[in-house]
């Protein structure tokens, strides 16, 4: 294996699973990074990856020492998120981690304390709202187009994750749910177009006390217990004074609820799926006709998802390049720890008034992430 190039971030992957190959085929398009490394709680898994995009395959421990490696990204299922990040900060590794940052704020609180008092850089997905359609809707925002945000609407909702997925059960624990796996892709788009919020009401209920899994593999046709509510209806009231309605359901066959859509004193914005890079962003600007902004043709926009027949965009890495480049320009990350901190208390606060049924207030003190300029994206490619 060759030397870690001058200049860049030297990356080590833990966690060997499905999404680890979408981070792996992106990490070339990018400038400054390289990954030199994965592990897995599973060697063979590990090895697989490790054969597939010709890197070393290791053992967690040694990857956490191994000095090739600057940042570790967390992989992992979102149980361990806290265990796996605090072991990568304590051997003096800045960290990027799937969404959640941790599975309660308390342990998301303890991340973002642990890497400032050492100096490191700690960020999270979800970062696609540095994508195009992300970009394009926070350049109208801040241009004006609608306005001073005053409601809107924002809807996760489907038939969960049973009948695609082999192994779905940790989906359904605590931690999970549509609102801590869907939620931080809605709740951080809504953040870095409106701000912070500081108050939650909600009511959550189950669909079904049991599922049955019908995806091919070796759980088929079994059933197992929800631990955690399915079907969550909330309100937020954001520091800006704009209220939005999110709900996020796994009970959910068909429905005809856009994403996202914001309306303020000028005019309605509405956007693409979050969970996404691309898109179609559309303005009406004091009730005219929807006019549309495509994604396709736009950087970090155009279709490259799923490899072999892409149908979306997905630049999945692109939080850890704009890291990389925040780490030489002593700034923070824009996908950074402590705005997922702030999504993972919202949806800390939306389950807790589900369960109480009284509001939740949030401390609305996070600043929102810089826009991503057009020229700084693109300077971000290798």
């Amino acid at each position: 294996m060759a030397e870690k190039t001058k200049g860049t971030l030297g990356i080590g992957i833990i966690g060997c699973g499905n999404i680890s190959m979408t981070y792996l085929r992106n990490a070339s398009l990018f400038a400054g990074i390289e990954v030199h490394a994965c592990a897995d709680i599973s060697a063979d898994a590990a090895a697989l990856r490790g054969k597939e995009f010709g890197i070393r395959s290791v053992s967690v421990d040694q990857l956490l020492a191994d000095p090739e490696v600057d940042l570790v990204l967390n992989l992992t299922v979102p149980a361990v998120h806290f265990e796996i990040t605090m072991s990568a900060l304590s051997a003096g590794k800045h960290v990027f981690t799937e969404k959640p940052l941790a599975t309660s704020a308390a342990d998301g609180r303890i991340l973002v304390a642990e890497a400032k008092s050492r100096a490191l850089l700690l960020g999270s997905a979800p970062d696609t709202f540095l994508g195009a359609a992300g970009r394009r809707a926070r350049r109208l925002m801040e241009e004006g187009a609608i306005g001073r945000p005053v409601s809107g609407t924002a809807f996760m909702m489907g038939r969960g994750m049973e009948h695609w997925h082999p192994n779905p059960q940790f989906y359904y624990q605590p931690g999970g749910g549509p609102v801590f796996d869907m939620g931080p892709y809605y709740l951080t788009m809504m953040v870095n177009l409106l701000g912070p919020v500081v108050r939650v009401m909600a009511m959550a209920t189950k669909g079904q006390d049991e599922r049955l899994i019908t995806a091919e593999g070796p759980f088929k046709n079994t059933t197992f217990k929800v631990g955690t509510p399915t079907n969550v209806l909330s309100l937020l009231e954001f520091q800006s004074g704009a209220t939005i309605n999110f709900g996020a359901s796994w009970d959910v066959f068909r429905h005809s609820n856009h994403p996202i859509e914001l309306h303020g004193t000028e005019g309605s914005l509405r956007l693409p799926d979050p969970d996404t890079f691309g898109g179609t962003v559309s303005l009406s600007e004091r009730g005219a006709e929807w006019r549309n902004f495509e994604s396709d043709g736009e950087l970090y926009g155009e279709r490259n998802w799923p490899f072999a027949a892409p149908d979306r965009a997905n630049y999945r890495m692109l939080g850890v390049a704009d890291l990389a480049r925040a780490l030489a320009e002593n700034r923070p990350p824009r996908a950074s720890g402590e705005l997922a901190l702030h999504v993972l208390e919202i949806m800390e606060a939306i389950l807790a008034s589900g369960q109480s049924g009284q509001s939740v207030s949030i401390a609305g003190d996070l600043a929102r992430p810089p826009l991503l300029g057009e020229d700084e994206a693109r300077s971000f490619l290798a």
